[in-house]
């Protein structure tokens, strides 16, 4: 079974550093890593260049039927190789604040969809049966230090894993098949897109509702709403992030509204 998929996305800024793409058989969306202040990343392309060029490459792997039958965590990690060979010759790979990329990615075969996270982007399951559940990374909401010191906890053990300078990173994605017959629905979001959920009391099946219902332009505009409404200074971090969210519909529930 096919999903029918729509997606929206709208930059937090003047750049948008997520990157959202969607074939057939597969959906993705990447969150660039907001790059540390003051630091030199040792690569003169940046934060968007490598999600684009990421998702590009994700892509075209995920395009070629002779992938179907390889593991996701293969799929990125050869993704993320030829990447970095993309630039090894003028850029400085061993720099510890590289360009970086959160995954988010599923892929529909036959009876079965594969899922994959890496990083703090999350996948939200909605089942038919009515339960809906996020898979979610939260190993980077255990850091508690400061800024300056995320570096050295990014792809190493005991900190967290993202899509950066070490294909080794893949490996230690979380994964999920479910029978596509057991889907309703899908939701691949940004962590601009889940603010509904995490500052505003908001529960994944009510953020789900409103996707199904309505699409992922709404949940945009409703998330840019509160923001709005919200008092200077009441939440750590920027006002508004990128925001992306991708919903693939199965079966014959109702529709959302195309975007």
């Amino acid at each position: 079974m096919t999903p029918q998929t729509t997606f929206a996305t709208s930059a937090g800024a003047d750049v948008n550093e997520d990157t959202v793409t969607a074939g057939a058989d597969f959906a993705l969306v990447l969150d660039g890593a907001t790059a540390e202040p003051d630091t030199d990343s040792g690569c003169r392309h940046g934060v968007r260049w490598f999600a684009t060029q990421l998702a590009g490459r994700l892509a075209a792997r995920l395009a070629v039927d002779a992938c179907a039958a390889h593991p996701l965590t293969d799929v990125l990690h050869d993704a993320i190789d030829a990447v970095g060979r993309s630039h090894s010759d003028s850029c400085d790979l061993r720099n510890l604040c590289s360009p970086s990329s959160t995954v988010v990615l599923v892929r529909h075969r036959q009876d079965h969809t594969d899922c994959l996270v890496l990083g703090d982007s999350p996948l939200v399951i909605a089942r038919r049966d009515g339960a809906v559940f996020p898979l979610m990374d939260d190993r980077l909401s255990r850091f508690s230090g400061p800024w300056s010191q995320l570096r050295y906890t990014r792809n190493a053990p005991g900190g967290f894993w993202i899509a950066g300078n070490n294909p080794e990173a893949a490996r230690h994605a979380l994964v999920a098949t479910v029978p596509t017959a057991d889907l309703a629905a899908l939701a691949l979001l940004t962590d601009g897109a889940t603010r509904l959920v995490e500052r505003y009391g908001w529960s994944w099946r009510d953020l789900m509702t409103l996707l199904r219902r309505d699409g992922p332009a709404e949940l945009i505009n409703q998330t840019r709403a509160a923001e709005r409404q919200t008092p200077a200074g009441r939440f750590v971090g920027k006002r508004h992030d990128d925001a992306t969210a991708v919903l693939c519909h199965f079966g014959d529930a109702p529709s959302p509204r195309a975007v």
